[in-house]
Order: structure tokens, then C-alpha cells, then sequence
């Protein structure tokens, strides 16, 4: 069984800058697509982003793009979500994911196999 474990969330003003972090535990073999995704008050869940299992290809949701910045560390089994330029509007709570596959989490998989419990991310104005 995977298990995912984020942290890095926290309190932040305005334009400021978080680095969020998840471990991987748990399951076999490579090709392991991972990506965030993140869930405000009274709304839906919303894709972030999310990264090959090679580390070659990205994907960003519309809101985050050319501010939020995904990447990983294989050696370490973590994937990382540096935010920059942070806004009132990017408080949510942040959850990791990760799905066995070649293909890149968000279009082509909605909807990922293993999550982890979330980290809350608070952008003050």
C-alpha cells in the first residue's frame, strides 16, 4: 500500500513563498506519476499539478501556472510544490498524489489511486 505524507504548509502573506514536500512510501516498481491537488472551503477539488514518473514532463492547473513549480527526487522518494507569488485565493488544503503510471496525473487521470491526508496552506492578504 502507498502511503503519502505532506508537509510544508503553513501561514503566508500575500506574494510570499511556501515549498511544500511529500514523502512516498510503500508500493513496487517505477513509473510512479505524482502531482498535487487542492480543496478549498465549499468548493470542489481542484487540480495543482503533477509530474511523469521520469520527471520529463509537467502539467499545472490554469490558476498556479508560471507561479507554482513541481518537482521530484527519486532517490528520496519526495515530490516537491515550490509556490511563489502566493494569493489570498491559493488557501486550500493541499493533498499529494500519486497514480502507477506512464501517463501524467490531471487530464489523463482525474482521478489518482493513492492520496495522502493534506497539508493547509493559508495566504493572508
Amino acid at each position: 500500500q502507498v502511503q503519502l505524507v505532506e508537509s510544508g504548509g503553513g501561514l503566508v502573506q500575500a506574494g510570499g513563498s511556501l515549498r511544500l514536500s511529500c514523502a512516498r512510501s510503500g508500493g513496487t516498481g517505477s513509473w510512479w506519476s505524482m502531482g498535487w491537488f487542492r480543496q478549498a472551503p465549499g468548493k470542489e477539488r481542484e487540480f495543482v499539478a503533477s509530474i511523469n514518473w521520469s520527471g520529463s514532463a509537467t502539467e499545472y492547473g490554469n490558476s498556479v501556472k508560471d507561479r507554482f513549480t513541481i518537482s521530484r527526487d527519486d532517490a528520496k522518494n519526495m515530490v516537491y510544490l515550490e509556490m511563489n507569488s502566493l494569493k489570498p485565493e491559493d488557501t486550500a488544503v493541499y493533498y499529494c498524489v500519486a497514480q502507477k503510471s506512464v501517463y501524467l496525473i490531471g487530464t489523463r487521470i482525474p482521478r489518482p489511486d493513492f492520496w495522502g491526508q493534506g497539508t493547509q496552506v493559508t495566504v493572508s492578504s
